[in-house]
């Protein structure tokens, strides 16, 4: 990492007071003191009757356009809203009967239960082995839907792979960017894409993205149609007819103003220190703490473990938070942690 790399890292590393070792982000990430302003200047301005809904456009714009410049993808190309699984669902709604949705195994199922809910409108949904999933599409797979870095263990999706083989066989891709704030990926490539922003991308919860090709977010109907898509959103408020904005605007949905309020000034934080840092210094901890247990390093910000419960004790009592998925003890590694995170950790779990 270069000097100038780590100077941006300490300096944002300083926008965060942690009063545990918090090694847990992929459950929620921390709220930079930015941003934890931003919301208490808002929730004042609630409070006091000062609060005007359309005071929230100017950031809700400035957020979309820094997650349009961290993603690579055009701001017309993005649209906004609270939960990836409302933009999932928006997707599913949009196959045809017969439509065949590829997917990994125990994938999350913010991914997959939009699409077995569609399974009585004639949608099939067949799992299989992550490392198999390129593989397996085929001249009958319609949509190829993964987490680009698995929840539950930190794997990471073989995206090249998949991308050649969905255009080998006219097959779509959607990913979900969720676990992986911390990853640099060529999203301007895939056909869509969903993301929610409270973990890496260190927003409050209630705040999600959805980009995708041009051609992509054509075949998309508005799934709940609002007074937000449309182009002039405060002169659309009441009856028809229906007005939707131009591109990925048209699905937009309502914001949560509170989140989006948080929002911006975590994303300009993560733009600021630049993804490939993060990933570079996530990754490393991962790696770090996997050599310090004669374990192969993955290359994830994500780490699953198997540990004995007397392992899991000794962890909660040292005052590190963790989460357990699939019976697995999972800490995860984002741009406020450091090597003595790792050490601390290592020595709770070898004691």
């Amino acid at each position: 990492m270069h000097d100038s790399s780590r100077d941006r890292l300490r300096s944002a590393q300083q926008q965060f007071s942690p009063e545990t070792t918090y090694l847990n982000t992929a459950t929620h990430g921390l709220t930079p003191r930015t941003a934890l302003h931003d919301l208490e200047r808002h929730l004042r301005a609630v409070g006091a009757g000062r609060f005007s809904p359309g005071d929230a456009d100017p950031g809700i714009a400035a957020a979309r356009g820094a997650y349009a410049r961290l993603t690579g993808v055009p701001v017309e190309r993005v649209a906004i809203g609270a939960h990836a699984s409302q933009f999932v669902g928006t997707i599913a709604a949009s196959l045809p009967p017969g439509s065949e949705v590829l997917t990994a195994a125990r994938e999350f199922s913010s991914v997959v239960h939009p699409f077995l809910a569609r399974e009585p409108y004639g949608v099939r949904v067949r799992e299989v082995p992550l490392d198999r999933l390129a593989d397996e599409v085929g001249p009958g797979t319609t949509l190829v839907a993964v987490s680009a870095v698995q929840s539950s263990d930190g794997a990471v999706a073989p995206l090249e792979d998949l991308l050649a083989a969905c255009a080998g066989h006219g097959a779509r891709l959607m990913l979900d960017t969720t676990q992986a704030g911390w990853l640099p990926l060529p999203l301007e490539r895939v056909d869509y894409t969903v993301c929610s922003a409270y973990k890496w991308l260190l927003g409050p919860r209630g705040c999600s993205f959805l980009t995708g090709t041009s051609e992509a977010l054509a075949d998309l109907a508005p799934l709940a149609a609002n007074w937000y898509a449309a182009p002039e959103p405060w002169n659309a408020l009441y009856g028809g007819p229906l007005r939707l904005a131009d591109g990925a605007r048209r699905l937009d949905l309502p914001p949560v103003w509170f989140s989006w309020v948080g929002l911006t000034p975590a994303l300009e934080l993560v733009e600021e220190v630049g993804v490939e840092t993060i990933r570079e210094h996530d990754a490393g901890l991962g790696d770090r703490l996997l050599t310090a247990l004669d374990l192969a390093p993955a290359g994830s910000a994500i780490v699953s473990l198997a540990v004995s419960e007397d392992a899991s004790r000794r962890v909660a009592e040292a005052g590190i938070a963790a989460s357990t998925r699939d019976g697995r003890l999972r800490v995860s590694f984002h741009l406020y942690n450091t090597e003595e995170d790792v050490d601390r950790l290592v020595k709770a779990l070898t004691a």
